[in-house]
């Protein structure tokens, strides 16, 4: 059976034409580390007042929560840069056209705007899901910058949805079941889905409603409009008198319908609003959400990833942690820690993205999947918030180094850099970022789903560089990127000062306040080659483990300096399904080949080895930061987003033992795993000696003999080829 086409397929039919339509912890949900809501309001009020506060659902404190998004603000560099081009972005785009959808639907005049097109047309089955980013986005950008211009777009946005709801509550035609609905179409697209109507004849209603809510719940939190959280909670109020009134059996089969039943972060942004309003109609409607055959299986530890939609179930299990924060029911979260595990360990390219096509493939297949489709950029958008959500459950490290692969390597690499004037007209932002040979990024997506959370992305940088203990007794620095945190109910305001992604030493300075609390610096896994950390000039003694934090404890003064400098590495990673397909780092950075090209590029990389067993003695600096060259090629850092063909992944050619310029002419046979003679060779390196070296051969020459990949004479040619090398030398 054939599948439906997918949403890009779709979109690059309606392009053409779209254009020529006329038309807190416990109060503010951990989402988006919010910051500028004012005392929860109750469900009355306008834009910018908060009436009398309502009743709260206090979900369990967290051992480690966010700061708020605008307290942290972002130093010079490339994350600014690129911060700033969708800044231009969200002040010059016209409110008008993002609310066209929402008036045409409610009968009221457009005035005279067209919608932006892509999805987001005025006859679209996805229309309106735009419009939440948008919500978002200007939320997010108000919170970081206090642009009164911003507030001012914010409000009005709200302002005329709020309009929009009474419309179609006074006069819809149809009229509504609930006065609290609001959407950019009617509600015909909510009732197909209850009688099991597959796309593309209705789209992912409930993913377009979670979109307008989580844009309302964020005009709220970050931008203090009480308005917003009226909307939001009556959205909340009709979600609880539709699926909240069928039966679970119903609300199963709907959820497992390709695309249609895609409902997005439902459940999280219920479970958020009922934080905020204290209902427990919104607690029950999250619920409503359990996607019940996938998250058992998760929480048992069943891997049925296989042929499901990525981006359609990766947060579903942000929202089953926001209901076990409510529930404290354990197969929530265990299904969440295990899903991440599925995705992350055996599903993740090395830029940190998943899925072919915006799909799951098998566990491993990762060389027998790079095209030109690999990694939805909403897939990592949605990994990364799951990510953050675990860790403030269990701060291990391994969900912020997943963290920082992500945001470097992928979020990074999706936004066009530019040499002219900005683009106002488009967020220029990837939707599938490809991993194959010779591919080329695609930048545009107005209108798109990864339009919308590219809006995002690159306005919220800065939400996870710090965090701090529950108790407020600890500060994790968990991102080495130029920022300044402000931690008023300490009085403290931290500078950070960095060339991130560039390599080089990262300076924490204690600008204001002090007092006794724990520092925890974040020791990345790729901080192999070394992490030193020095307070006021002097090096600490404290041991240093990668994939770790390393915590200083002292009582801290103004003008305090704490020097943290890991120096990079180059290193490979291989695909797990074929080791010889391998990605090149730079510490954190992941490197792309330039080519033309577009077959696999071949490297190899041995026969230039020192006893050291440094990648540095075969690949060159090119003298510009992480950019290098090999091969005759240059090697440039992903996230440098331009239109040019690169190759991320390459074939490892090393297919006879050679040291130096010595050739034993016995084929690099390789074992069951796909490592080769020379792989497991190397990996025991530095060697101290040559003598060290060649007895090291012995050994792996041995074991390859003892397990019959080599015979006996292969076994004394390659001894003896490294007993008599003089080209394998120190460094």
């Amino acid at each position: 059976m054939s599948r439906p086409p997918t949403r890009r397929g779709l979109l690059r039919l309606a392009a053409g034409t779209a254009a020529a339509v006329p038309l807190a912890q416990a109060t503010a949900p951990a989402h988006a580390a919010t910051g500028a809501a004012p005392d929860a309001p109750g469900m009355a009020g306008t834009a910018g007042t908060a009436p009398g506060r309502a009743a709260t659902a206090a979900a369990p404190a967290l051992p480690v929560q966010p700061f708020p998004l605008g307290q942290v603000a972002l130093g010079d560099g490339v994350f600014r840069r690129k911060r700033d081009l969708m800044l231009d972005y969200a002040r010059a785009y016209p409110a008008d056209r993002i609310l066209a959808v929402f008036r045409a639907n409610a009968g009221l005049d457009t005035r005279g705007a067209r919608p932006p097109g892509g999805w987001e047309t005025a006859d679209g089955n996805l229309r309106g899901h735009y419009g939440g980013h948008f919500l978002t986005l200007v939320a997010q950008a108000y919170a970081d910058t206090r642009e009164a211009a911003l507030k001012t777009k914010l409000d009005y946005l709200v302002g005329a949805l709020g309009e929009c709801r009474q419309a179609l509550a006074d006069h819809g035609s149809p009229r509504p079941s609930h006065p609290g609905y609001l959407a950019a179409y009617p509600e015909t697209q909510f009732v197909l889905l209850e009688s099991y109507t597959t796309y593309p004849t209705i789209w992912a209603p409930y993913y377009t409603c979670h979109k307008i809510m989580r844009g309302l719940l964020d005009a709220y939190t970050l931008g203090g409009n009480a308005q917003a959280l009226t909307l939001a909670s009556g959205m909340g109020d009709w979600v609880h008198s539709r699926p909240g009134a069928l039966p679970k059996a119903q609300l199963e089969r709907m959820w497992s319908i390709y695309i249609a039943g895609e409902y997005g972060g439902m459940n999280e942004v219920l479970a958020d609003l009922h934080a905020l309003t204290g209902r427990p109609e919104h607690l029950a409607a999250a619920r409503c959400f359990d996607n019940t055959a996938l998250l058992d299986a998760c929480a048992e530890d069943r891997d049925i990833l296989e042929g499901r939609h990525a981006n359609q179930h990766i947060p579903q299990f942000t929202g089953y942690l926001r209901l076990y924060d409510h529930t404290g029911e354990e197969r929530y979260a265990a299904a969440a820690r295990t899903f991440w595990d599925m995705v992350t360990e055996s599903r993740t390219y090395s830029l940190g993205g998943t899925g072919q096509g915006e799909m799951f493939r098998a566990r491993g297949a990762i060389a027998a999947t790079l095209d030109d489709k690999n990694a939805e950029t909403c897939a990592t958008y949605n990994m990364l918030k799951l990510s953050r959500q675990l860790f403030f459950h269990t701060p291990d490290p391994v969900y912020m180094d997943h963290y920082e692969r992500g945001l470097t390597n992928h979020i990074l690499a999706s936004r066009r850099d530019t040499g002219g004037a900005p683009s106002t007209s488009s967020p220029e932002v990837t939707y599938f970022v490809g991993m194959g040979p010779g591919v080329v990024r695609e930048y545009g997506n107005i209108g798109t789903c990864c339009g919308g959370t590219g809006m995002e992305n690159h306005t919220k940088y800065q939400d996870s560089v710090y965090f701090r203990s529950a108790d407020g007794n600890a500060l994790y620095v968990n991102l080495y990127l130029a920022s300044t945190l402000r931690w008023p109910e300490k009085g403290l305001v931290v500078e950070q000062t960095s060339d991130y992604p560039a390599e080089g030493v990262r300076t924490l300075i204690l600008r204001e306040g002090g007092g006794t609390f724990d520092l925890r610096l974040r020791v990345p896994s790729w901080a192999t080659a070394g992490f030193t950390v020095t307070v006021n000039g002097v090096p600490q003694r404290a041991e240093a483990v990668p994939g770790s934090y390393l915590t200083l404890t002292r009582n801290w003064r103004r003008g305090d300096r704490v020097g943290v400098l890991a120096p990079y590495r180059l290193r490979i990673e291989r695909a797990l399904d074929d080791p010889a397909v391998q990605s090149l780092f730079h510490g954190p950075v992941l490197l792309a080949a330039r080519s033309q090209a577009t077959g696999f590029r071949s490297f190899s990389f041995y026969k230039d080895f020192t006893l050291r067993g440094d990648l540095a003695d075969a690949i060159d600096p090119e003298g510009r930061p992480s950019h290098f060259t090999t091969h005759g090629l240059t090697l440039a850092p992903f996230h440098l987003a331009d239109d040019a063909r690169y190759h991320a992944y390459f074939r490892r050619a090393e297919p006879v033992v050679v040291f130096g310029a010595t050739d034993s002419g016995v084929p690099n046979r390789a074992r069951g795993d796909g490592l080769t003679f020379l792989d497991v060779l190397w990996a025991r390196a530095p060697f101290a000696a040559s003598g060290d070296f060649v007895r090291a051969v012995g050994v792996v020459a041995d074991l390859w003999l003892s397990e019959g990949r080599f015979t006996r004479a292969e076994r004394d040619r390659v001894v003896a080829a490294a007993s008599g090398v003089t080209q394998v030398r120190h460094a």
